[in-house]
């Protein structure tokens, strides 16, 4: 036996614990630009909850209901009054496979181990001395009870020293499944088994006092029939009664004490997955089926069905639980979903109350919405479409498909068969979505695409079908119907654009549902037959696998599986211009902003387009599987594709270069950038979830380097995360900058070599304002005269009016102390002419045009009037054209030039003294300022030509 004790007092805080330096740098070297941040859409799984009630003293809205749910390696807390989430544990070693609550602590089991947590910290570990893994545990008063996965032995651990007390060994053909303590039994537990017989065992002296044996809990003997395995076991409200469940779907209520059957109810639909006697003084057996149906039996009546909820969850039901004395019931299934169902009276049926639910299956498209980042659009293949939250994720819902409850309950058949076929394609814009349907959606095998209202949360009022538009004209035979492959929505939102498999591309109004004009690709190019062979040359065997449109509505861009982008005149419906390129087109992907379109091609490459131009611009490649699925940056700096080698690549697109790839796990089936470019969001094959990456070029600086395929690391998925702010800051410690410098980086010199110009790169504003200064500055009215004297001032006798003006020796002393001042500041210099003065004749003024940098215009225009020596103006002309001659900070010497030659322009023509150094940078001036605008022309012509080639 091992034991594992972590005690809170010796312990070193949490912060300190998880920010070690080799934690750190084992983060940095896995990942270079998305760091694993944390995962949404996980509810539950098909390890049953726990419920928990809290009542607390002069509470008056009832008592507190906690739920326990398992999500994986981790767990989840749920407030049941809001199903909000309460906190997220952290990550086990293995799988969970059994939860269990004692207080405030949550117990796991996970592979061969028993963890306690105590607010979310581990605080025990009891782990299995034959290293097998525990299948199942349970609270029986100070002690944990575990059954190993094999089922042969049952351990006893105290709960707070983790000190193996017993272990009890079961029979041979006894293959222990649960355990259950029936009520006012001291030191006894019932012991459940896959042979369909139970077992009570004293847990004191460690003996087995009675066996039930299968041929008395079932109504068929076991040499009739195969043996029919327990699968569920509960206690009733009563002593000595339990409920005891069986995977053929028969359910007995059992007398323990006389060994005697007093109810058999059989529930069609699969075998029993969970019982839960009614608390509240009504006598009901509530029993949940493997496919999802919830039974309600009256037992006054001898076990009479009362009804039946068909589809209460779209897979299995892996719990049942009563809230004590309340008419809800509490479920849970392999769905992802926990539901609460209230009963209004004792006998009527039950309405869905609340619940949390997200996707069933593994989502396979998402993407981003509106453009603020924090919305997804998921779809996955248990058909249902919904908005996934990324700050708050309780306000996650499924968009609704119309009343197919009422529909599957009048029918008799599952919700999931009504539903809409998987979504393969998604468009949406949410500039009108307040006004009209703003999301189009592609379903599999559909021959029309369906219109959705996020503001609504439903289905839209049109079905935008190719049946009405391709109608025959008079007797001609009506063209065959395709699937519909691609849509897009127009940026404005006003307009909606689908194509199908047979060539046809239409455009709806997306407010009215009408049909606007049609576009036709027309027949297949010479030069795509004769590059990949096609026989047939016409439109309507091209399938159209991409749609998009460019910000202004100017230009429709549609591409084909043979291998061509299409673009058209949006208002006149016109084939412009084709693109052939040299594999098959999959799907398209456009930045509007930027006017960037790439192709993802079969050959495993990422052509990308100049919608301006319509020229290929850049080639991405290095992948070893199909590509997926492909994302712009918020800023179309960046492409992010995944493909089928579970490797997600981003590639900088000014360069081409591949600078950042990652390995998962699992495959990513679907890649999304956020708008506000802070996360990654990715869905994989294995996984309900959706997993956020956060970009670290949004925390830190990053090196954008090239890297290669043996620099690929394989990183591990973002784990849930809880509410502690601690557990947040863990997430993102690999955001800090690494201590050691990243090699090779690139820095700017401060001095261009050749013939070339450097400018400050200070703003603009900057010079402007010292130019204008002097305008600011003007007075807005003229000076005003001085107020009269008051009458009270004392006058001098005479003709004139003469104030007294009286000097005593104080001021005498001020005076003479004031002239003593100016002429200790005619003698100082300032910081300014200190710095020109220090600098060499014949060097480049460096440090002083660097100080002369630093002031703001205000102290610019000061120092410069300060200049009232003929030294001090002769050694600025001297600076000015010394910096000239460096070819640096060519603007801020034009803007001082400017400013000084309005100032002392009267002093320099005055005096011939500084006409030589005045002569002397007019010609520099004039050199460099012609060699300026040879080089702008220069440039201007360059870019003429290349885009003329282009």
């Amino acid at each position: 036996m091992s034991i594992t004790s972590i005690h809170e007092e010796s312990a070193p805080p949490r912060k300190k614990l998880r920010s070690t330096s080799k934690k750190i740098v084992k983060s940095q070297n896995e990942h270079r630009l998305f760091v694993p941040f944390r995962a949404l859409g996980h509810i539950t799984n098909h390890v049953p909850f726990v419920l928990q009630t809290r009542s607390y003293k002069g509470a008056t809205d009832g008592p507190r209901i906690h739920i326990l749910t398992c999500l994986g390696r981790s767990w989840a807390l749920w407030n049941g009054g809001k199903m909000d989430l309460l906190f997220v544990g952290p990550e086990a070693p293995d799988q969970i496979k059994s939860l269990v609550m004692d207080g405030d602590a949550v117990w796991a089991a996970a592979g061969p181990h028993a963890i306690k947590y105590l607010r979310g910290k581990e605080v025990l570990r009891v782990s299995n001395p034959l290293e097998t893994s525990i299948s199942f545990i349970t609270i029986f008063g100070s002690q944990l009870l575990a059954l190993t996965e094999d089922g042969g032995r049952m351990y006893c651990w105290n709960t707070a020293s983790g000190e193996l007390e017993s272990t009890i060994q079961f029979d041979q053909g006894f293959t222990a499944t649960s355990i259950l303590h029936p009520a006012t039994y001291v030191n006894k537990v019932l012991v459940a088994s896959t042979q369909g017989s139970m077992q009570l065992w004293n847990i004191q002296s460690r003996i087995c006092i009675h066996k039930f044996s299968e041929s008395r809990l079932v109504s068929s003997p076991s040499g009739s029939l195969p043996s029919s395995a327990i699968s569920a076991l509960t206690q009733s409200p009563a002593i000595d009664v339990v409920g005891i469940g069986f995977t053929s779907g028969e359910i007995s209520v059992y007398d323990v004490r006389s060994d005697e059957r007093l109810m058999r109810m059989f529930m069609e639909g699969g075998g029993i997955r969970a019982l839960g006697f009614r608390s509240d003084g009504q006598p009901v057996l509530a029993s949940a089926s493997s496919l999802g149906h919830i039974a309600l039996w009256d037992l006054n009546e001898g076990g009479r069905l009362l009804h039946m909820v068909r589809g209460a969850h779209d897979g299995g039901i892996s719990a049942l639980e009563w809230v004590p004395g309340q008419p809800v019931l509490i479920s849970s299934g392999e769905d992802n979903s926990v539901k609460q169902w209230l009963f209004d009276s004792p006998t009527a049926a039950p309405r869905l109350l609340k619940f949390r639910s997200g996707h069933q299956t593994p989502p396979h498209l998402i993407r981003y919405y509106g453009e603020d980042g924090k919305q997804l659009l998921t779809a996955s293949r248990d058909r249902s479409l919904r908005c996934t939250f990324v700050v708050r994720d309780s306000r996650s819902f499924e968009l609704s498909q119309g009343s197919l409850a009422k529909k599957a309950t009048n029918l008799s058949i599952p919700i999931a068969s009504l539903k809409f076929p998987p979504i393969t394609a998604i468009s949406h814009s949410s500039a009108r979505s307040k006004d009209w349907n703003d999301i189009l959606t592609v379903h599999s095998d559909e021959t029309f695409a369906r219109t959705w209202s996020m503001q609504s949360k439903k289905i839209g009022n049109y079905t935008l079908g190719f049946a009405n538009a391709d109608k025959g004209k008079g007797k001609e035979r009506p063209p065959p119907l395709g699937s519909v492959k691609a849509v897009c929505v127009t940026a404005c939102g006003n307009f909606g654009l689908a194509s199908s498999s047979t060539g046809a591309i239409h455009m709806w109004n997306m407010q009215s549902g009408i049909k606007r004009r049609s576009f036709d690709v027309g027949p297949c190019p010479h030069e795509v037959t004769n590059q990949f062979r096609t026989s047939d040359k016409t439109s309507k065997g091209r399938s159209v696998t991409g749609l998009a449109t460019d910000s202004l509505n100017r230009t429709v861009i549609a591409s084909t599986l043979d291998g061509t982008i299409n673009f058209f005149d949006f208002h006149t419906s016109k084939l412009e211009h084709t693109v052939t390129l040299p594999s098959p087109t999959v799907s398209i992907n456009i930045h509007r902003d930027s006017g960037l379109l790439a192709a993802v091609c079969d050959d495993m490459v990422v052509r990308l387009l100049d919608i301006e131009t319509r020229r290929i611009v850049r080639e991405l490649g290095g992948f070893k599987g199909r590509i997926l699925d492909i994302t712009f940056s918020s800023d179309s700096r960046w492409l992010i594709a995944t493909s089928v080698d579970s490797v997600i690549r981003t590639f900088d697109i000014p360069t081409g270069r591949l600078i950042d790839a990652f390995r998962t796990s699992s495959v990513a089936t679907s890649v999304s950038f956020s708008p506000s470019g802070d996360f990654l969001a990715t869905s994989h094959v294995d996984s309900n979830g959706i997993y956020l990456w956060a970009n670290r070029a949004q925390y830190s600086e990053v090196s954008f380097q090239s890297i290669s395929e043996d620099d690929i690391a394989v990183v591990g998925l973002p784990s849930l995360q809880g509410i502690a702010e601690d557990e947040a800051l863990d997430e993102l410690s690999p955001l800090f900058l690494q201590d050691r410098p990243a090699p090779d980086v690139f820095s700017t010199p401060p001095k261009l070599e050749g013939d070339l110009i450097t400018l400050t790169l200070l703003p603009r504003s900057r010079w402007q304002t010292l130019l204008k200064l002097e305008q600011r500055n003007k007075p807005k009215e003229p000076p005003k005269a001085p107020e009269k004297a008051p009458f009270f001032l004392p006058t001098l006798p005479g003709v004139e009016h003469r104030f007294v003006t009286t000097q005593n020796d104080k001021e005498t002393h001020s005076d003479n102390q004031s002239r003593r001042l100016e002429r200790a500041t005619g003698n100082s210099e300032s910081v300014f002419l200190q710095k020109l003065n220090a600098e060499q004749p014949d060097g480049d003024y460096e440090s002083f045009f660097t100080y002369v940098k630093t002031l703001s215009p205000a102290a610019v225009d000061l120092e410069l009037r300060s200049l009232v020596t003929l030294d001090s103006l002769k050694i600025f002309l001297h600076a000015l054209t010394q910096r000239l001659k460096s070819h640096q900070d060519f603007e801020a010497v034009q803007a001082f030039q400017n400013v000084f030659l309005r100032m002392h322009a009267d002093i320099i023509i005055s005096n011939s003294e500084l006409q030589q150094d005045v002569e002397q940078l007019s010609k520099v001036q004039r050199e460099e300022s012609s060699r300026v605008l040879e080089l702008i022309a220069s440039s201007l012509g360059a870019l003429s030509f290349v885009r003329d080639t282009l």
